[in-house]
């Protein structure tokens, strides 16, 4: 099967009445063409007067494999366990920590899941659309990662003829903590515009993190 929003949404429900309490309002639901990242959840965050309030969260499945069911169900919990750590605002030792990792071992003893940290896709049937999107020629992209000093971070895709321009300005910045310039053929940032200018897509920082140790840094 190839997931949809529709049926993401359906066993959304059923999962969050059997082993959440009811307790997760539905959040953004989306698909993804990823190879690598099956599910992520992600959310937006705003700090005022010292408090720090999450908003918009978004779960992610792609759509890149033909998944059986009890496959796609399984991302779909791990995905929703992350929600519901963010969402109640528990503190983890890491994004697979130990809180993580209790409601994972919870779930798989007393309802038979398989859900993982890290999920290999050795053997999973690749959906026909992933096949054809395969085909294509890789696209390259210079992509600029920048992590400010406030803590947020960012990723763009940077048309090259500019890169140079930008990289000056952001010499300049003094709000801006570091940054780098990275090659990458991740299908993820096909969706994201080409900038001539300084302007990106703020993500969390373990989605800046896991496309950091997936790039290669180039110079400029």
């Amino acid at each position: 099967m190839i997931v949809t929003t529709a049926w993401m949404e359906t066993w959304f429900h059923k999962f969050n009445d059997d082993y959440f309490g009811s307790g997760l309002p539905l959040p953004i639901l989306k698909t993804s063409t990823a190879r690598t990242r099956l599910g992520q959840m992600s959310c937006k965050r705003t700090t005022r007067w010292g408090r720090t309030k999450y908003y918009d969260f978004t779960i992610k499945l792609t759509t890149y494999y033909d998944m059986t069911e009890r496959q796609a169900q399984n991302v779909l919990l791990h995905e929703m366990i992350h929600y519901s750590i963010a969402y109640t605002g528990l503190k983890d030792t890491a994004p697979h920590g130990v809180v993580f990792r209790g409601i994972a071992d919870k779930l798989n003893r007393q309802y038979g899941w398989n859900i993982k940290a890290m999920t290999t896709t050795k053997g999973w049937k690749k959906a026909e659309s992933a096949k054809t999107r395969t085909n294509r020629r890789p696209v390259t992209y210079l992509i600029l990662a920048l992590k400010m000093k406030n803590n947020r971070h960012f990723l763009s895709v940077v048309n090259p003829r500019y890169a140079h321009q930008i990289d000056h300005q952001l010499g300049r910045l003094a709000e801006v903590e570091r940054y780098g310039w990275y090659a990458s053929s991740d299908t993820a940032f096909d969706r994201m515009p080409v900038v001539r200018s300084l302007r990106g897509k703020r993500v969390t920082q373990d989605e800046y993190e896991n496309k950091l140790a997936a790039m290669r840094q180039v110079l400029i």
